[in-house]
């Protein structure tokens, strides 16, 4: 049995580390599955299994370990930037401004928490500066566990590196520490502003509904009009809109018994019948302007039409507009919607198409397929990984992160890592990558599971390294100082930014669990929102304010190494 105890015990050997990864891997999604009181710990439990393994000396060498977590921590972080990129520039528009500043607010207060409480807790005067940096860097982890964010921990693990070098703290065993009561802290938190504020969770879901019904400009509206305005014959659809100062979309038109798909320059006669579709709100405007409604069965007519979803598959489509397709002028048809990354969107000309898109296009049936050929419409060809446009994203972001910035003041050059450089590369490719003709379009499914696959080896050779060291650091270190520091990280921030929003804003309370949730990037926190809602209005909010929060997550976790510990 020779063979079976080198196996556990040769760490040179690639069986060795594979079967180790393995163990640690599938125990730690195993136990995460768990639910106590309704939450389970998830794929983070990874990190509590690798600790087990490191303390039992189920180990491997620390070069192949070192290689496997950046290379987790890379794949990782390039899949959240791709994954949140084409909506990161858009929440910080005017409809999300007032909740990312709020989201704001809970990141620097976390920040400041963290701070404050190293230097009540654990700065000492009488200590060398490398000691208390070392300190600091504990705490770095503890504000990571607190407000269970994996890809901090991963930056400050990295810039812990830069700074300390091989004897960088293992600051994965502050986040152990603060992790499990971080998960429980944000959903009592929630709890105890709902309790403050005396909030009814019926009275809150009549004010969304009654919200809907008082904003009919977000539900669209159909209907049949017949042109009788003596003023619009010989007007152009365009002029029409224009005058009218109202949008819509003409989708058909019934003329002397014959049906056509219109387009901006379609002239009108007296007595056309008009299928439009527009805001609820515009509806009794364009009714009196144009004409009384009318009941048209549109699909007996001589021209039978069609509506299609279409995928957009072909790169070449990448980043045109949809004003420099013509349509309806060349191609017959009309797009009414958009559907991408789970969100309806508007057919505006100056919309960007993206590979990946699905739009909705109505026409006749031979001019509909004609625009599927040309747009792609190949699912099969979506389901291809883009592996050239990932691997030179990862290449573009580890070069980027790796340009040292020097800064007046600090005696060590600045770098992004390899945390910041892949994640800010991959937003902007997300959003702007058509421009350099790259695809960066992933199925969800693969997206998830490359940035899974690299989560789970990132967490699992930290656990490692860190186990070691984990049962002195909890049972004769500073562990319960850790537990309880986290404790107040996690909830002091979310209930003065949470009362703020509620007494101050009245922001409601359902798309406040969603923010708080989102702040945190705590998926158990949406669950629980979404649980307790039981409408949309927590995702609205966490979608809102995801985006800016995992970016400032990220970056203030290794801003605090790199200027407070070189100090």
């Amino acid at each position: 049995m020779s063979w079976l105890q080198s196996l556990f015990t040769s760490t040179d050997s690639v069986a060795h580390i594979l079967l180790l990864y393995a163990i640690v891997i599938s125990v730690g999604i195993g136990l995460g599955r768990i639910k106590v009181f309704g939450i389970s710990l998830g794929v983070t439990f990874v990190l509590f299994a690798g600790i087990l393994a490191g303390h039992l000396h189920f180990t491997g060498t620390l070069s192949v370990l070192n290689y496997i977590q950046d290379f987790g921590l890379i794949l990782f972080v390039y899949c959240i930037g791709l994954q949140v990129g084409p909506g990161f520039f858009a929440s910080l528009k005017e409809g999300g401004i007032r909740m990312n500043l709020l989201a704001t607010g809970i990141i620097l207060l976390n920040v400041l928490c963290c701070i404050a409480l190293f230097y009540i807790v654990f700065w000492d005067g009488t200590m060398s500066a490398r000691e208390n940096s070392t300190n600091l860097a504990m705490m770095v982890g503890v504000l990571c566990g607190a407000i269970t964010n994996t890809p901090g921990l991963g930056a400050a693990t990295e810039a812990c590196g830069q700074i300390f070098g091989p004897d960088a703290p293992a600051i994965a065993n502050g986040y152990a520490c603060a992790y499990p009561l971080g998960v429980v802290g944000i959903i009592l938190a929630t709890v105890l502003i709902r309790i403050f504020c005396r909030i009814s969770l019926r009275h809150e879901q009549e004010q969304i509904e009654n919200e809907l019904s008082a904003n009919p400009h977000v539900k669209p509206h159909r209907m049949t009009l017949r042109v009788n305005n003596p003023a619009l014959p010989g007007r152009t659809i365009l002029q029409v809109r224009q005058f009218l100062g109202r949008d819509f979309v003409c989708s058909r038109i019934l003329h002397e018994g014959h049906v056509s798909i219109p387009n901006r320059d379609t002239i009108l006669n007296k007595g056309d019948k008009m299928f439009l579709t527009c805001a609820e709100d515009d509806a009794e405007a364009i009714t009196a302007f144009i004409g009384p409604e009318e009941i048209v069965q549109w699909e007996e007519q001589d021209v039978p039409l069609v509506s299609k979803h279409i995928l957009v598959t072909k790169p070449e489509m990448n980043g045109k507009t949809f004003g420099q397709m013509h349509f309806s002028s060349v191609h017959g048809v009309n797009v009414t919607r958009i559907r991408r990354g789970g969100t309806n969107l508007f057919a505006d000309r100056n919309l960007r198409m993206q590979v990946g898109d699905k739009i909705v296009v109505v026409g006749p049936e031979d001019a509909v397929d004609r625009v599927a050929s040309m747009m792609g419409n190949s699912v099969k060809s979506l389901e291809t990984p883009n592996l050239a446009a990932i691997f030179i994203g990862i290449m573009t972001g580890i070069i980027f992160g790796s340009i040292p910035f020097s800064i007046s003041g600090i005696p060590t050059p600045i770098k992004l890592g390899l945390a910041g450089g892949p994640l800010i590369i991959a937003i902007l490719i997300g959003r702007f990558g058509y421009k350099a003709h790259l695809v960066s379009y992933t199925t969800t499914s693969a997206n998830l599971m490359l940035r899974e696959i690299g989560l789970v080896l990132f967490l699992a050779s930290v656990g490692i390294k860190a186990g070691a060291s984990f049962a002195d650091t909890v049972l004769q270190g500073d562990g319960l100082t850790y537990v309880w520091c986290g404790f107040l990280i996690t909830t002091v921030p979310i209930l003065i930014v949470g009362l703020l929003a509620r007494l101050r804003y009245r922001l409601n309370y359902f798309s406040l669990m969603g923010l708080i949730a989102g702040s945190t990037t705590d998926p158990p926190a949406l669950a629980f929102a979404n649980q307790t809602a039981g409408n949309d209005a927590p995702s609205v909010a966490y979608s809102t304010v995801y985006p800016l929060s995992m970016f400032l997550r990220i970056l203030t976790a290794q801003l605090i190494i790199l200027f407070l510990c070189t100090i």
